[in-house]
C-alpha cells in the first residue's frame, strides 16, 4: 500500500504539469487580457500602458511566460495578483477562505452521503411503491433546479416569507455582525450553523438527488444477481442479504464518484457562495476570471486540480476498504 501511495503521489506531478500547460494555454486563447479595459481608457497614455504591459510581462511570447511562471511555482512562488498586488496565495485564501471552503465542501459531502445512501436503499427495496415514486419525483426535482435559482428562492423565503431578519438573524455571510468581535462561544457556533445550513441545502440538493438515483439503480441490479438469490435461498434474513451482501457491492460505483464529488463541491459552489455571500476560494476565483487576473486564475486551477487528484486517491483507498477483492500491492 505504501508503494502504491508513493507511486500515485509521483503521478500527480506530471498530471499537474499537463493541467497547468492546458490551463495557461486556454487563458492566453481568451480574448483580451488584464489591461484590455485600460487600452480603451483615453486618460491612460500609450507610454503608461506600455510600462504596465512590460511590468506584467504580457509582451513576452507564450512559452516564455509559461516557463517563467512554472519556474517560480517550482520555487514556491505562485506570483502576484495583477489586481490586488498581493501574493496569489493571500488573494485566494485571504480571510480563512481555504478553511471555510474545505469545511463547506467536506460537511456538505458527509451530510449528502449520510442522507442519500439510506434513501437510495429504501427506494430500491420499495420499488414502485408510493414512497419510491415520491423519492423519484424529488430526486428529479433536485436534479432539475439550478443551484443559483434555488439559492435565490431560499433567500426570498427566509427574508420575505419567514422574515428571519425581524428575529435578529442574518441570512448572508458566515456569521451575524454582532458576533464579529466576540470570542468563540456556543451562541456563535449556533449562528455559524444557521448561516451554513442554506449552503448545505442548496449545494447538496443536486448531489443528493444524483446519489439517490445511482444507489437505487445499482442496488436493484445487484439484488437480481445469482449470489443474492442464493443467499436468500439459504434462509438468511432479508436485512443481512441487503446490507451485508448487496449494498457492499452496489456502493462501489458511488465510492468512485466520490473522487469527483469533492473537487466538484469545491469548485461547483461558486454561484451559491456569491448568492449567499460566503467567503470561499471559488468567489476569489470568479473575481479573478472577471478581471482576467492570470496569476490568480492559474493558482486557483492548480488548487482545484490538486483537490481532484486527492479526491481520486481517497476514493481508491475507500474502494479497497469497502470491497475486500481490491488490493493495491
Amino acid at each position: 500500500m505504501l508503494t502504491y501511495i508513493m507511486r500515485r503521489t509521483l503521478y500527480m506531478i506530471p498530471l499537474l504539469l499537463i493541467v497547468s500547460l492546458i490551463s495557461f494555454s486556454l487563458i492566453k486563447i481568451m480574448p483580451g487580457d488584464y489591461l484590455t479595459t485600460a487600452r480603451f481608457n483615453p486618460q491612460i497614455t500609450a507610454e503608461t500602458l506600455q510600462q504596465q504591459i512590460e511590468r506584467f510581462g504580457l509582451d513576452r511570447p507564450f512559452m516564455v511566460q509559461y516557463w517563467f511562471w512554472l519556474k517560480n511555482v517550482v520555487q514556491g512562488d505562485f506570483g502576484t495578483s495583477f489586481d490586488t498586488r498581493m501574493p496569489v496565495f493571500r488573494t485566494l485564501f485571504f480571510g480563512n477562505r481555504l478553511f471555510w471552503t474545505i469545511i463547506l465542501a467536506t460537511t456538505t459531502l458527509i451530510l449528502t452521503w449520510v442522507i442519500a445512501i439510506p434513501i437510495g436503499i429504501y427506494s430500491a427495496t420499495h420499488q414502485y411503491k408510493p414512497s419510491d415514486h415520491v423519492v423519484t419525483f424529488f430526486g428529479f426535482l433536485g436534479l432539475s433546479i439550478p443551484n443559483f435559482f434555488f439559492a435565490l428562492v431560499l433567500l426570498w423565503m427566509l427574508v420575505v416569507v419567514f422574515r428571519v431578519g425581524d428575529h435578529g438573524l442574518g441570512v448572508g455571510g458566515l456569521v451575524d455582525g454582532r458576533f464579529f468581535d466576540q470570542s468563540f462561544s456556543w451562541a456563535k457556533f449556533v449562528n455559524y450553523i444557521w448561516h451554513l445550513w442554506p449552503a448545505w441545502l442548496v449545494i447538496g440538493t443536486a448531489g443528493m438527488a444524483g446519489l439517490i438515483r445511482l444507489m437505487r439503480g445499482n442496488l436493484l441490479d445487484t439484488l437480481s444477481l445469482p449470489y443474492v438469490q442464493t443467499a436468500r435461498s439459504k434462509g438468511l434474513a432479508e436485512r443481512v442479504v441487503i446490507y451485508k451482501h448487496a449494498v457492499r457491492n452496489a456502493i462501489n460505483p458511488l465510492v468512485t464518484v466520490l473522487g469527483l464529488a469533492l473537487p466538484g463541491l469545491v469548485g461547483g459552489s461558486i454561484v451559491t457562495a456569491i448568492v449567499l455571500n460566503l467567503p470561499t476560494v471559488g468567489r476569489a476565483y470568479f473575481s479573478a476570471l472577471q478581471r482576467q487576473d492570470e496569476p490568480v486564475i492559474m493558482g486557483a486551477l492548480l488548487f482545484f486540480s490538486l483537490f481532484l487528484l486527492i479526491g481520486n486517491l481517497i476514493a481508491d483507498f475507500l474502494l479497497a476498504w469497502v470491497d475486500p477483492r481490491i488490493r493495491y500491492d
